[in-house]
């Protein structure tokens, strides 16, 4: 179900977790996953990436788009105990232009800060976490996991006894 892991790469686990929970918040959200890749490249660690042109239209999208982008923040976080807020600068900064289509400049750290509190309690059940588990497991071991990969983890964690 894996890419042939990359020979000798010294794979970072905090980037693994923090990919797992984009890749795993979005299967939540019905996005679908086209691969995730904790191979560094430029300024880069890692990158999930969406199927372009494929989203299920949801009840509140702005606020999927949200948890998608913050779930990488703190899966790492719950995985290593330290918010890396300069790792996760890229997805912050998305985190605020997002934010400032739903509120204003005043209430903007409150409302991301919500929208961070809800992400974490998504991540905190024991299903959705040993998801992010797997596949962070697995992303360690190969470096890359194709979103049919990623699905096959993430159904095998959370699917009912």
């Amino acid at each position: 179900m894996t890419t042939a892991p990359v020979p000798d790469f010294p794979h970072d686990p905090a980037t693994a977790y923090h990919e797992a929970g984009h890749a795993v918040m979005a299967l939540l959200h019905e996005r679908p996953v086209l691969k995730v890749n904790i191979l560094p490249q430029g300024e880069r660690l890692g990158i999930c990436q969406f199927r372009k042109g494929v989203q299920r239209p949801s009840n509140d999208w702005l606020e999927a788009e949200l948890l998608i982008a913050l779930a990488g923040l703190a899966a790492e976080a719950r995985f290593t105990g330290i918010y890396d807020e300069h790792g996760a600068g890229r997805d912050l900064y998305s985190v605020r232009k997002l934010a400032l289509m739903r509120t204003n400049d005043r209430s903007v750290d409150r409302f991301e800060k919500r929208m961070l509190a809800k992400a974490e309690n998504i991540l905190a059940d024991d299903r959705i976490w040993a998801a992010v588990v797997s596949i962070a497991e697995a992303l360690l071991k190969s470096g890359i996991l194709s979103g049919r990969a990623v699905r096959h983890y993430y159904e095998e964690a959370t699917k009912a006894d």
